[in-house]
């Protein structure tokens, strides 16, 4: 038998939660709030102090009681930055090296990738060895051999020879990337594919690929910035002033002595940020889209 309640639905207490409750719950989320914004300080800050200095006077710069904002900000630094150094044609050359080392790369890892997880062989454990054991190869040790490849080659000061450069060190990497997100793909939609009469090669661009979109273009992000920002090897296979990187430029504003010309630095150092900036926030709508949409098909 049911026991009812006496007491009539307008007379009951409206449960609420307690007001401490609450308290705890908004003092954590401001707290929350706070650790981010204090994040994007930290992270911030660097590029702002750039900014102040690249806006400031000689006589600022030379100032012995820094100052957080200019005084009277200005455009001369960037005006002598670029009467100093060929910026533009630096930045035109990082761009079309970092551009297509990074499509080259991922273009290269994708089928690699899909086959070292799908097809598990000997071929494919010796390839995940090699992928470990190439990052663990410094610079100098392989800067020789590399050097003497590339004038056999007669690759020496081009940019050709150094997109192969990057290509190959990027490579390892970008396999390693794209094989998580390979994994991730279930492979019943794949099965599914087959039952309906697509090749292997449709799978993969019709199935496989539009899911692996935040990979590809996590992926190119990495190639791009690492490719953008590489010093060493652009400055020993590159010669010619014409034909350097953004990354070798900006060393042209030390003199000598050690004594760097500190408002064109900080100014050309300023536009050698902006680039990659401007690549993470053309593709980070992408990148979350595909992710949503990656969720959504699996």
């Amino acid at each position: 038998m049911s026991r009812t309640d006496p007491t009539p639905a307008a007379k009951r207490p409206v449960s609420r939660p307690p007001a401490r409750r609450r308290l705890l719950r908004g003092a954590g989320r401001t707290g929350q709030y706070l650790a981010l914004l204090c994040y994007l300080v930290f992270l911030g800050f660097p590029l702002l102090w750039l900014l102040s200095t690249s806006l400031k006077s000689p006589q600022e710069l030379g100032s012995i009681d820094p100052s957080w904002i200019p005084g009277d900000p200005g455009l001369e630094n960037f005006r002598a930055a670029f009467d100093a150094q060929p910026l533009l044609r630096s930045a035109l050359n990082s761009l079309v090296v970092a551009t297509s080392s990074a499509l080259i790369s991922v273009a290269i890892a994708v089928p690699a990738a899909y086959v070292m997880v799908r097809y598990r062989s000997r071929i494919s454990r010796a390839g995940t060895v090699w992928i470990l054991i190439s990052q663990m190869f410094p610079f100098v040790l392989v800067i020789i051999p590399l050097f003497l490849v590339l004038r056999n080659l007669q690759l020496i000061n081009q940019l050709p020879g150094l997109v192969i450069v990057y290509v190959v060190w990027n490579l390892p990497f970008s396999l390693w990337m794209l094989q998580g997100y390979v994994k991730a793909v279930p492979i019943s939609l794949e099965e599914a594919a087959a039952m309906d009469g697509a090749s292997r090669s449709r799978t993969l661009t019709s199935v496989v690929l539009p899911l692996l979109t935040p990979g590809l273009v996590a992926t190119l992000m990495f190639s791009f910035v690492t490719a953008w920002n590489e010093f060493f090897f652009a400055l020993v296979l590159l010669k010619s002033p014409e034909k350097q990187t953004m990354s070798v430029i900006l060393t042209r504003f030390i003199g000598a002595e050690g004594v760097a010309d500190l408002g064109p630095l900080a100014a050309a150092a300023l536009l050698a940020t902006l680039p990659s900036l401007l690549f993470f926030a053309l593709l980070q709508r992408r990148l979350v889209s595909g992710m949503l949409a990656g969720a959504v098909k699996a």
